[in-house]
């Protein structure tokens, strides 16, 4: 029995919910596919190149460390966006580098994990030919096995100059949303005001504040919904500015070649923040009504604004209420130092270099 060892490299902003148990499962499927070869993996927690790079970057850094790790191939699973003549690459192969780089981001939302081991699976087999060595040689696993073996030792040698890649490409349009898509829940932007605890402290101190005033419940009952509408938008484009411009989370291009590539990182980002945000603002109003009405009683309300109070005018008061609270959130925004704001924004993990061996 033949021994193949392959590394997977894993950018450590990727979540662990998609790579748990992944080897597990890409081994179960060569098992029976090539009965006679024994895989051996090793997982790594590298982002190999700083943002923004290009894929030819990756595929040289993934390069040296297979030589360094004496591994047959290497998977490198990225968190960056991929493009080739504007088209979104969600991965790139090069048989003769023994390199594959897949971009997460671009397999989209919805069923990723799935997404994630099949194109793993295919990568594989690209790597080592096993599209064109399907036909003839598909008769035996042996015969099959032999040839791909006889490929590895080929591509043994070191490898000089420009060399044949694969990239897989999706449509302009779809894939790039789907690749927007996936950059934005790899940043979980539902969790963002969780991990700002001074955005949170004057979030409350506001909203509590607001909540008890009885002038805030005259004000509210006097605006009509245009004019609270418009308060809204602005506590939210306030909080989602504060966070941008304050942390200086919008990128410049410095390289011409990842222009594109920037781009997208700041379309993400503000997607990212604006929905960040506007959870935030939701849960303020969920809880500001839930607050109103078991604090504020009908008679006190009715008195502040002059007739018999209704549940619509505890809607109206909760929503100017999140607005006023979401607008002292972006003052403790303020406050947050850059690295706190860039945690809460980005999937954010301390660079670690875990390595998980199988025989």
């Amino acid at each position: 029995m033949s021994d193949v060892r392959v590394g997977v490299v894993n950018a450590p902003a990727i979540s662990d919910e998609l790579t748990t148990g992944l080897v597990d499962d890409i081994r179960g499927e060569l098992d029976a596919r090539f009965p006679d070869v024994r895989w051996a993996f090793q997982l790594l927690d590298d982002g190999l190149v700083e943002p923004p790079a290009e894929d030819s970057e990756i595929v040289g850094a993934a390069r040296q460390l297979l030589l360094a790790r004496a591994w047959d191939l290497v998977v490198v699973l990225t968190d960056l966006p991929l493009r080739s003549a504007r088209r979104p690459v969600v991965a790139h192969a090069s048989p003769m580098h023994r390199v594959a780089v897949l971009s997460v981001p671009a397999l989209g939302t919805l069923a990723v994990r799935r997404r994630l081991r099949d194109a793993v699976l295919r990568l594989i087999g690209a790597l080592l030919g096993e599209a064109r060595d399907s036909g003839a040689d598909s008769r035996t696993n042996g015969a099959r096995w032999r040839r791909i073996s006889s490929r590895l030792r080929e591509l043994g040698s070191e490898v000089e100059g420009e060399a044949p890649s694969l990239r897989f490409t999706t449509r302009v349009f779809t894939g790039h949303l789907r690749l927007l898509s996936g950059m934005v829940r790899a940043n979980r932007p539902w969790q963002l005001a969780a991990r700002l605890s001074r955005a949170l402290t004057a979030a409350a101190a506001a909203g509590v504040f607001a909540l008890v005033t009885p002038d805030i419940w005259s004000l509210a009952s006097a605006l009509r919904w245009q004019r609270l509408t418009v308060v809204s938008v602005g506590s939210v484009v306030a909080i989602g500015v504060t966070l941008i411009v304050g942390a200086r989370l919008w990128e410049r291009v410095v390289d011409p070649r990842t222009r594109q590539q920037v781009l997208l990182f700041n379309i993400a980002t503000t997607a990212t923040v604006v929905i960040g945000v506007a959870a935030f603002y939701a849960a303020l109003f969920v809880l500001s009504l839930l607050a109103g009405l078991l604090l504020v009683v009908p008679p006190l309300l009715a008195d502040a604004i002059r007739h018999p109070a209704t549940f619509g005018d505890y809607v109206t008061v909760a929503w100017l209420t999140s607005s006023l609270a979401t607008v002292g959130g972006a003052l403790g925004a303020g406050l947050e130092s850059d690295e706190a704001v860039r945690r809460a924004a980005y999937t954010y993990r301390t660079s670690r270099a875990t390595e998980h061996g199988d025989g």
